[in-house]
């Protein structure tokens, strides 16, 4: 198999990306940034520049004839509440999350199309199911993930290619420090900003370990037919699956209770 990793110098991604090298795939990682892992071919790649992600997947189809499976890993994050969030840096987030995909995607599926089948493996959040407060632009550009990936397996599927999109929970990685935090208006919402951050930073922190993760999520992207969906982590799978059965008021007032206050 011929894989390619995006975000992949780096935590979820860079574990799944050494997940599906042991896993004996050749694998690809593409990032802004130079990196050097053993067994893994690097490959500059902005997701947020069309001509860059062409470019990648050229350079793959180049040297191997094909793509079997792109597991799109970059991201970002930002916090803060929507009042004071400047709309340019709401713009961003979701140029590089959601568009961000959607660039790869584009490159990757027209290869996968003329070969016969591909996979793409797109990374969510369980925040798409339950978005979080004073993070709701990262909330939506992960729920707008799911749409996409459920609405693109049905286009895809007459070409024998499969599209899921995977929801992890809090997982302890170097996305929790690169998070652009603002504090902005935190006096006029009573210092709840910094509190719902800190609660969710302190939940990454005790999250599930990134190689865990990466183990899951190469495993899932070499299974021989995948769901449409999945979520990692028991206890995430529970709650996503209790935010099925209770009323939207009552698990986005448990929320607000969790990282609201």
């Amino acid at each position: 198999m011929v894989v390619l990793v995006t975000g992949g110098s780096s935590g979820i991604g860079k574990a799944t990306a050494e997940a599906l090298r042991d896993a004996g795939c050749k694998v690809y990682e593409g990032s802004r940034r130079e990196s050097s892992i053993n067994g893994i071919i690097h490959i500059p790649l902005d997701v947020t520049d069309e001509v860059s992600t062409r470019s990648a997947v050229e350079r793959i189809i180049a040297d191997d004839g094909r793509l079997d499976i792109l597991v799109n890993c970059a991201g970002s994050g930002i916090s803060g509440a929507v009042e004071f969030t400047p709309t340019d840096e709401a713009k961003r987030q979701m140029d590089i999350n959601l568009f961000g995909t959607v660039n790869m995607t584009k490159a990757a599926t027209a290869c996968m199309r003329e070969k016969g089948g591909g996979r793409v493996v797109n990374i969510s959040s369980v925040a798409a199911t339950f978005p979080i407060p004073f993070q709701a632009y990262y909330s939506a550009s992960k729920a707008a993930i799911n749409a996409w990936s459920l609405a693109l397996a049905n286009e895809l599927k007459p070409f024998g290619i499969s599209v899921t999109a995977i929801q992890p929970g809090d997982i302890k990685t170097g996305f929790t420090a690169a998070r652009a935090k603002s504090a902005s208006g935190d006096d006029v919402y009573g210092g709840r900003i910094s509190r719902s951050v800190a609660k969710m930073e302190h939940d990454e922190e005790n999250g599930m370990p990134a190689e865990t993760a990466g183990r899951i999520i190469a495993k899932i992207a070499l299974k021989k037919r995948v769901k449409p969906l999945y979520t990692l982590g028991l206890s995430y799978k529970l709650l996503c699956l209790a935010g099925k059965v209770l009323p939207v008021s009552v698990s986005n007032k448990l929320v607000g209770s969790m990282y609201s206050k």
